[in-house]
């Protein structure tokens, strides 16, 4: 996954000036796959929430995208009492979705408004080998686990929970705790961690000019502002942002629908951004790498652009086609419906799989709960 033996066409040397567009080949014209994804691959929300930022332009911009980074030193807060690191060339990866409602979060609808910050949404990427393609699980939010002790980012210690759900592991911790807990229950060590926001996800969408799904029935949640007919839609921030957080306005009302629709929404995303025309648009290209970079939250390894975009050169090849997504095989609470149990047998063949760098086999997710908003969303035509 590394770039040292290839110059990064995308982040000049502060050193000296680079404004040409370098050796990618982006816009409409055919071209060849990996040219075509050089320019901006963003599967920020559920891909894997993976963010991968392309540009040009002089030291001064570098540093202006550098100085948005927030990063948080995950092996510090958590130290040596973790999940050995696989040495088989794969790697995992702990995406976030914050459902924080202070700032510019608090007016996107649903939970509290007191600041008090969630794990909206979390799927874990698993590259495999080579890095051409990748498996991904989402982990309902509404799961009872137990938790393990952790010591949140902030330095404080917190005990150990039995039969809470999942998303509380990042609002009493932070993304430490919330590390920790996701290798308590797979038993895989996490290399990085990504974190995006509700507002930043709004504010990424729309500069990137919307984007294209299919719905095969309507959708419709007043709670998450969204009103689709069956049919074909570009969708604006705001819609994207309802689509992935309505849980009322498909399959039977659970978060397992909300996860089938996400899973969705990101190969649309993944399929339709190689196709953005930036390469001729400087200011477009500048507004996208800078909201990006204002959005996410990443393990320190990754703190800075030229991190970013080495880690994410490896994973340009990645296309929806490339990427098994999954949710965590699960079973509702016979004591609460709107709770799920793991199934811990099933789940075992997950985590074995990815341990073993090996593609989940299908009966490790078959006869579990589903949602029921499977093939509702679609990459638009």
């Amino acid at each position: 996954m590394s770039a040292e033996s290839t110059p990064d066409p995308a982040i000049p040397d502060p050193g000296r000036s680079r404004t040409g567009p370098g050796h990618r080949g982006k816009g409409r014209r055919r071209k060849p796959r990996a040219k075509r994804r050089k320019a901006l691959l963003v599967a920020a929300w559920s891909a894997a929430g993976i963010v991968v930022l392309g540009g040009t332009g002089a030291g001064v911009l570098y540093f202006k995208l550098n100085g948005n980074l927030t990063s948080v030193d995950i092996d510090q807060a958590l130290g040596a009492d973790r999940p050995e690191k696989t040495d088989n060339g794969s790697e995992n990866i702990l995406v976030l979705g914050s459902d924080t409602r202070s700032g510019g979060n608090k007016k996107l609808g649903g939970g509290t408004d007191d600041g008090t910050a969630r794990s909206d949404t979390a799927m874990i990427v698993h590259v495999h080998q080579g890095h051409k393609s990748a498996s991904v699980v989402s982990i309902p939010r509404d799961t009872l686990i137990d938790r393990p002790d952790c010591t949140g980012t902030d330095g404080t210690e917190h005990p150990a929970a039995q039969d809470v759900m999942f998303n509380s592991a990042y609002s009493t911790g932070g993304a430490a705790c919330a590390v920790k807990t996701v290798e308590s229950v797979s038993g895989l060590r996490m290399d990085h961690y990504l974190e995006v926001d509700f507002s930043g996800f709004q504010n990424l969408i729309d500069d990137l000019g919307g984007v294209e799904v299919s719905t095969t029935e309507d959708i419709k949640d007043p709670d998450s502002h969204l009103d689709l007919t069956a049919g074909t839609h570009r969708l604006d921030g705001e819609q994207a942002l309802g689509l992935v957080r309505t849980r009322h306005g498909v399959g039977d009302g659970s978060d397992l629908g909300r996860i089938q629709l996400q899973q969705a929404f990101v190969k649309a995303l993944v399929d339709q951004v190689k196709d953005v025309g930036l390469l001729g648009n400087p200011k477009k290209l500048y507004d996208i790498a800078d909201t990006a970079t204002k959005t996410v939250t990443t393990d320190s390894d990754l703190g800075s652009v030229n991190s970013l975009m080495s880690f994410a050169t490896g994973l340009k090849g990645i296309g929806p086609d490339k990427m098994h997504m999954v949710t965590m095989p699960v079973v509702y609470d016979p004591a609460d419906a709107n709770r799920v149990l793991v199934e811990k047998d099933k789940a075992q063949q997950v985590w074995t799989a990815l341990k073993n760098d090996r593609p989940i086999p299908k009966s490790a997710t078959q006869g579990t709960a589903t949602g029921e908003a499977d093939g509702v969303v679609g990459a638009g035509e």
